[in-house]
């Protein structure tokens, strides 16, 4: 979850992995009862910890080391994760994907980061720097000052000349799947930043003080194109991270980053497994959110959500001291994993960040009586029951989460009354406009789940008067196949989730018309100059509470007159870990399971 426009790399990875629909969907952007505190018990779903009313920017006694003890914590031991998909990034430049995001925590500090209480509660502090940040001359600069204590792995001192070569490798042309938001603010539009800085900081150039400027080891201070209100939370992302530069190796950091966190790379194996160790040099007084109450993870991968329920289901041996990042529940177990007591009090159910969409192209869908008629049909009950229902997300009726700030509920398809779809509104509306059978191009990922889906969608437009070919993609190619422009397909399914609950971080990726590009988020291909003037207008509001129901008003606006898509379900995770582990937590913001209290009881 980059975005507005200042364009963002595929925050679809981190819907990449968001885990409900068997395929990668990830964030952008997060309800159960609980998740937080040591036992983690929550029963769920209940409501939903990624409501901006819970989020808010801590002072620097909240941005102060050690991080709160979790009850009853114990050091020692190995915390087993099981995943079915490999990593794609250890460099923090280069992460986006929610399993990644997550692992990363372990390893990777940033200049801020998320503090939550044990009720999910958020606050963007210091995690690196003092606090969250400090604004001037209008919010075009912000200035943050190091903690004292930082080290790297090898006992070095972490300086703000470290974060500035984290910034300023950003812009070699290798690093192309993080976010964007810091260089694009800096330095230009979409790829235009780089410009700035063609090949990083490996030629001995840097960006002028004038746009990034380190005074001495302890002041970073950022000097944006417009004012960002939201600064703070961009910071939080992975890649505003400290890199020594005698230890960037530039593409074969991804095997090798060197740690600022409480864990560091021990063994990797790429593809197959890792193994992160103790970090000797990381100083709990200078970290508010991590502990190091576990000797090691033991990360491996290849393990399908079926082989990882059983496991956990099964609860024997190593796998008592087993979780998974991000692997789901497997929808076909479901009902099992929810009838076995034991595992009420290791298990969560929350609402993630993340939106399952059906995307229309615009370019081949020129009709918007057509596009309306598609959206009334869409049977999104359906389409979430094969999901693996309840557990799997909830009905979606705009194209905002309920985590988005200013978030207000609206319905213009009237999915919640009709969630199987409207068959004759939607045959209205096709013979008004004289396009009764007119043939639809439904392109899916060869997945389990999306073949299911496919059934019913195929049924869902029948019935209202289109005619269906349907198109089978290989779900390896998936995300390159839809993110064409010139793709042959009418409709096909995308999911987004926001990178802060902030929608600048949602609606100009996906309706901004000058992102539409091979590999953006503009799916449905929407251009719409009113709709990009208003865009322009938002982004100018210098305060992010004012700018919020400006947002949704114009989200709903795109979704009633525009239809370039229609919402179908807001993700859920539904996780479950082995009953020897105890600080197991819900990551609000990653909708994934929080590592950083865990401890092996």
């Amino acid at each position: 979850m980059t975005p507005t426009s200042r364009f963002r790399k595929d925050r679809a990875r981190l819907t990449a992995v968001a885990l409900t629909a068997g395929a990668l969907v990830l964030s952008a952007c997060s309800g159960g009862g609980g998740g937080g505190g040591g036992g983690g018990k929550s029963q769920g779903p209940g409501e939903d910890k990624t409501t901006s009313a819970n989020y808010s920017i801590g002072t620097k006694a909240d941005s102060a080391g050690p991080a709160p003890e979790v009850p009853g914590a114990k050091k020692g031991g190995a915390v087993g994760v099981l995943q079915r998909d490999a990593f794609n990034h250890l460099d923090p430049g280069q992460i986006y994907y929610i399993d990644v995001l997550t692992n990363q925590l372990l390893y990777n500090r940033t200049l801020t980061a998320y503090k939550f209480d044990d009720k999910g509660r958020g606050k963007v502090v210091g995690d690196l720097a003092t606090d969250a940040g400090t604004a001037s001359d209008g919010g075009k600069t912000w200035t943050f000052t190091l903690k004292d204590g930082l080290k790297f792995e090898d006992g070095s001192p972490i300086t703000s000349q470290d974060v500035r070569w984290g910034i300023e490798r950003l812009y070699a042309s290798y690093q192309s799947d993080g976010p964007l938001y810091i260089p694009q603010w800096l330095s230009g539009d979409g790829n235009d930043f780089r410009k700035a800085l063609p090949d990083g900081p490996y030629d001995g150039k840097h960006l002028p003080s004038s746009v990034l400027d380190t005074p001495n080891d302890k002041t970073i201070v950022f000097h944006f194109r417009q004012p960002h209100a939201d600064a703070p939370f961009a910071t939080a992302m992975p890649n505003v991270a400290p890199v020594k530069a005698e230890k960037d190796t530039k593409q074969k950091y991804d095997n090798a980053p060197f740690s600022s966190g409480p864990y560091k790379v021990g063994d990797y194996k790429v593809g197959k497994s890792l193994t992160l160790v103790r970090n000797e040099h990381w100083d709990p007084r200078t970290d508010p959110i991590r502990h190091q109450y576990a000797d090691r993870f033991d990360i491996s991968f290849g393990h399908q959500y079926a082989d990882s329920t059983r496991r956990f289901l099964a609860d024997q041996g190593s796998d008592k001291t087993t979780l998974s990042f991000s692997n789901a529940v497997a929808p076909e177990m479901t009902e099992k994993v929810l009838n076995q007591p034991d595992t009420k009090g290791r298990r969560l159910l929350e609402v993630q960040p993340y939106v399952d969409y059906i995307s229309f192209n615009t370019d081949r869908l020129k009709d918007v009586r057509v596009r309306k008629a598609l959206a009334y049909a869409i049977p999104n009950g359906q389409i979430l029951q094969q999901n693996g229902g309840a557990t799997a997300g909830v009905i979606a009726t705009n194209f905002l989460s309920p985590a988005m700030d200013g978030y207000r509920p609206s319905d213009p398809f009237d999915k919640k009354a009709k969630p199987a779809g409207d068959p004759e509104k939607a045959k209205a509306l096709l013979k008004e406009a004289g396009k009764l059978g007119q043939e639809i191009v439904y392109a899916y990922a060869n997945t389990d789940v999306q073949q299911k889906v496919s059934v019913v969608v195929t049924q869902a437009l029948e019935r209202a008067g289109f005619t269906v070919q349907k198109k089978e993609v290989d779900s390896n190619t998936w995300r390159t196949a839809i993110a064409d422009v010139k793709n042959k397909f009418d409709i096909y399914r995308t999911s987004w989730g926001a990178d802060w609950p902030v929608s600048s971080t949602v609606v100009p990726p996906l309706y901004d018309g000058r992102q539409i590009a091979d590999g953006a988020q503009n799916y449905g291909h929407l251009n719409n100059a009113r709709v990009n003037a208003d865009i322009d207008r938002i982004n100018a509001i210098p305060d992010v509470k004012q700018a919020a129901p400006e947002w949704q008003k114009l989200a709903d606006r795109v979704l009633s007159d525009d239809v370039p898509g229609v919402p179908v379900f807001y993700n859920r995770q539904f996780s479950l870990w082995g009953s020897g582990l105890g600080g197991v937590k819900y990551h609000p913001v990653y909708g994934s399971v929080d590592p950083t209290g865990v401890f092996v009881k």
